[in-house]
């Protein structure tokens, strides 16, 4: 129909972050927004500029795999030309680690995430999750992403991000010195940020491990919210 807007949700990776169960989340919230939406498992999709040329927004959740040298020069045209990128935690911040053209595009990467103390580590992905607060800067109160969202508390994994300073920080998180850390001053990194690219624009969110913390008040407005302003 007339008027309709183009989502592409591209996932997969790591299953450890439910790309399936996280990028379902937000399906039926982008077919409400007027969206039509395709779902693909993996980065090929990127290669074809014909079908891309005609997206509103890419919804990436896909941790670490690679991408090839075409799907990722598909990727960046397309946002050059217009197309919003948005995703959340490693499904954006920490995919394709064999492409540094992919970092610079989405201009901070994942890290680490500083678990729990060593004695109360079991092998298992909570041995990642601690307290700690998602920090909202002056920025954020009158964005259109974050308007009215206060600084809030999470118990997940604490993203440790290389970020330059390109980006849009909307909201931080400090990660603390605990005697078992070979760090010895508290290193804040960007936790929600925004990158103009060509005519694009691209939507990060460090917070979104699995399905429990998108559903997070705070988290889903954020992500719903930022999905809407990524796009074109």
């Amino acid at each position: 129909m007339t008027g309709t807007k183009n989502a592409l949700v591209v996932r997969g990776g790591w299953d450890g972050h439910q790309p399936v169960e996280a990028t379902d989340l937000f399906v039926p919230f982008l077919k409400d927004h007027g969206y039509e939406v395709r779902i693909e498992e993996s980065p090929k999709i990127y290669a074809d500029a014909d079908y891309l040329a005609g997206v509103d927004l890419i919804v990436q959740c896909m941790t670490m795999s690679t991408i090839e040298k075409d799907e990722f020069a598909g990727l960046r045209a397309a946002v050059e030309n217009g197309t919003g990128l948005a995703g959340w935690h490693g499904g954006i911040a920490d995919s394709y680690r064999n492409t540094s053209d992919y970092l610079h595009l989405i201009g901070g990467q994942f890290a680490c995430h500083p678990g729990k103390h060593p004695d109360e580590r079991h092998g298992e992905q909570a041995d990642n999750y601690v307290p700690y607060t998602v920090n909202m800067l002056p920025a954020a109160a009158d964005h259109p992403i974050t308007r009215g969202i206060p600084d809030f508390e999470l118990v997940t994994e604490q993203y440790w991000v290389l970020a330059d300073d390109y980006i849009d920080v909307l909201a931080t998180t400090t990660q603390k010195v605990r005697p078992w850390d070979p760090w010895h001053r508290e290193v804040t990194s960007p936790a929600i940020w925004t990158r103009q690219w060509g005519k694009g624009k691209i939507f990060v969110s460090t917070p979104g491990h699995q399905v429990e913390i998108l559903q997070d008040s705070n988290v889903r407005t954020i992500i719903e919210r930022g999905l809407l302003w990524a796009s074109r």
